[in-house]
């Protein structure tokens, strides 16, 4: 019996000992990088068959299928990418298209041509302006959605024209990083929307809500972030765009911005001051009375002028920075205005999160009225109040 005991903890050891060996070996599973497509975005558009492709299937390489989206996939080409000295012709990436009609089976045709799709460091999702017009989003997401070797992080963006002119680019950089740290200048910019990501989206979809995508313009190479791409919930398809300067009213009504600033103009049309924000508050306080429903903002703001064409300005005295706060104020409310009529008269959409505070304050309510809040919100009286306070103009004291 004990020589038994012996030999069974004599094994587990030896096992113990093996396992080891096993888990210090690497990782099982690991694929060469070489022998991968590393894909870091995809731009989705509606189907437009390349030449290169119509040619391969004359000469029988096509399937069955309609031609209903085309994906481009940006791949990195690591070895450039990794060079410090590459020449001017050389770009660190290459884009790679197919039309078809399913998402999935569009990776599976790029095995047929190419090395296997890698798409676990993918970071971004940008699609055409008359795809998502005519296809709702949460069709075109699906696969992605549900694809475990997909990131829920990645960011999605809609162009304004066709998405695949995003992944250009005129220098040696790769374009779907260059979109990704624009997104992450909204500390700048107060119009630059928060990142919005598949997660973000399916989320929307599932509360069937309104909501906005950042939306891009590209022309030879180069790309601008230009306002919102405006999703109506009941359909998922896109209805249209805010412009900058609706986008603009929009970061702050809701209060999400983290920087920007804001020029104003004096008669006739010129420069003024500039006020730059240093802290945005918002508080969206709804009000329910019988069925009647109403909101009240108070936009709060504390920020520096950094700026000032102004002639004979002596800042030690008060009414001359109250002028200039006033001037501020003016130009947030004309914002203000025109996210308010953008929502509730052009697209008639609630974009703002008007909704979300009624279901928190007043639950019993928002289940009667969350069918059809869109078109309820249109006829809803929203007032607000801005109030803007400069507590530091530079250096500089007086104007003579």
């Amino acid at each position: 019996m004990c020589k038994n005991k012996y030999l069974i903890r004599n094994w587990t050891s030896k096992l113990l000992i093996l396992s080891f060996f096993f888990f210090l070996s690497g990782c099982w599973d690991s694929k060469n990088i070489t022998e991968l497509s590393l894909v870091v975005g995809e731009a989705i558009d509606q189907g437009d068959e390349a030449p290169m492709e119509r040619i391969l299937n004359e000469k029988g390489g096509g399937y069955r299928k309609q031609n209903m989206i085309t994906i481009t996939w940006q791949i990195v080409i690591p070895k450039i990418a990794a060079s410090k000295s590459t020449s001017a012709d050389q770009k660190p990436y290459k884009n790679h298209s197919i039309s078809g009609d399913m998402i999935h089976q569009f990776a599976r045709e790029a095995s047929l041509e190419s090395k296997p799709l890698f798409n676990q460091h993918q970071k971004m999702f940008v699609f055409g302006e008359k795809l998502v017009r005519s296809m709702d989003l949460q069709t075109l997401l699906d696969q992605h959605f549900r694809d475990n070797e997909v990131r829920e992080s990645g960011l999605v963006l809609v162009a304004r024209g066709l998405a695949k002119d995003t992944l250009e680019t005129k220098g040696s950089e790769i374009p779907v990083d260059r979109l990704v740290q624009i997104s992450k200048n909204q500390y700048r910019n107060t119009r630059i929307l928060p990142p919005m990501t598949i997660q973000n989206i399916m989320g929307k979809i599932s509360t069937r809500s309104s909501f906005l995508v950042q939306s891009v313009v590209a022309s030879q190479g180069e790309v601008k972030f230009a306002g919102a791409a405006v999703f109506k919930g009941e359909t998922n398809k896109l209805i249209g765009f805010l412009s900058e300067e609706e986008l603009e009213g929009l970061t702050w009504l809701t209060g999400k911005s983290k920087g920007g600033v804001v020029k104003t103009l004096d008669e006739p049309d010129q420069p003024f001051i500039i006020y730059e924000l240093e802290s945005l508050k918002s508080r969206i306080r709804p009000n329910v009375a019988g069925n009647k429903i109403s909101f009240h903002v108070e936009i709060e703001s504390v920020g520096r002028l950094t700026e000032d064409w102004r002639k004979k300005v002596n800042y030690f005295e008060d009414e001359f920075l109250q002028s200039a706060e006033k001037a501020a104020e003016e130009e947030v409310i004309r914002h203000v205005d025109m996210i308010l009529k953008a929502m509730q008269k052009k697209y008639g959409v609630e974009v703002a999160g008007f909704g979300n505070q009624v279901r928190i304050h007043y639950p019993k309510v928002w289940q009667n009225v969350k069918h059809n809040w869109d078109e309820e919100f249109r006829k809803i009286s929203v007032t607000y109040n801005v109030k803007l306070k400069i507590n530091d103009y530079g250096l500089r004291r007086m104007k003579k």
